[in-house]
């Protein structure tokens, strides 16, 4: 029945429904609020897999949380708007040079891991980031390697004796120096990597998020076409809240990181099949 959800555990029943299911539908808005009051943002996508309905009705069911002031409905799904705490930390995305300098040192840690993952002659695709521009600088060391990126600073990296190194072309987005749009979707769609770095805003037990919506179909593109799907996150990126979803846990291979993701996100990624590499200090 729409609005069932599928308990697991030892969870109470689902209280039954009067003839219009007007009650099952009250307690299924009563777990969306919940759930997106924990971790913070739900995509529309994700709640109507974890509920067994349409997005329509998820959309439906926001809407009306929204109303109530339980919510902030966003484009692709919703933020808490329960408290003034929630509120200063709204998903938005920092200026780059802002968040290059947060937790430099895991990031630096990070990208050393990552570039272990490449082998000589091979195609690398780069997506933007703080992280993955880490990468970047040790990779273009290696004239051997072949790098794609949508990233403008990283194409700047180029020069006499270094790897080879192709920018997309597409539409600029001037603050963060990427290239997006359907011009670099469709290149990105002629193209074949050996591996794919993805930079991410959130890594959740729900899948992956990024801030701007703009990058989110180049994200999935790059991951779908690369044999090896690589997420760089440093700790601070668990659990945190995010504008949209990139895809669940299983549209990527490996998860780079300097510290063992906890409790049920590293359960999560388990389930998933997620390979986790901890950076060494």
């Amino acid at each position: 029945m729409e609005g069932s959800e599928q308990g697991k555990g030892t969870a109470a029943p689902e209280p039954r429904s009067d003839s219009d299911g007007r009650l099952i539908g009250r307690v299924r808005k009563e777990r969306i609020a919940r759930m997106i009051r924990e971790r913070g943002f739900m995509s529309s996508a994700a709640l109507a897999e974890l509920f067994g309905v349409s997005e329509m009705t998820v959309r439906r069911d926001l809407a009306e949380l929204e109303m109530r002031g339980v919510v902030q409905r966003t484009h692709g799904g919703a933020v808490t708007d329960a408290a003034p705490a929630a509120a200063e930390e709204a998903p938005h995305e920092p200026f780059f040079d802002e968040r290059e300098k947060r937790n430099a040192e895991a990031k630096a840690r990070i990208a050393r891991a990552a570039a272990a993952l490449v082998r000589p002659m091979q195609t690398v695709a780069l997506d933007v980031g703080t992280t993955t521009h880490a990468l970047a600088q040790i990779l273009v060391r290696d004239e051997r390697l072949q790098l794609f990126t949508s990233n403008l600073r990283i194409a700047t990296l180029s020069g006499p004796g270094c790897a080879e190194v192709y920018a997309l072309g597409g539409r600029v987005r001037p603050a963060e120096k990427s290239l997006v749009g359907p011009v670099a979707i469709d290149q990105l769609r002629k193209l074949w990597f050996d591996v794919a770095f993805l930079g991410v805003s959130s890594v959740s037990p729900a899948g992956i998020f990024d801030y701007a919506i703009e990058e989110i179909e180049l994200k999935r593109e790059f991951a779908q076409r690369a044999a090896r799907r690589v997420v760089l996150a440093d700790s601070s990126k668990f659990g945190a809240r995010a504008l949209a979803q990139i895809g669940a846990l299983d549209v990527f291979d490996t998860l780079v990181t300097e510290a063992v993701p906890p409790g049920e996100l590293g359960r999560a990624l388990g389930a998933a099949g997620v390979e986790v590499i901890v950076a060494p200090e």
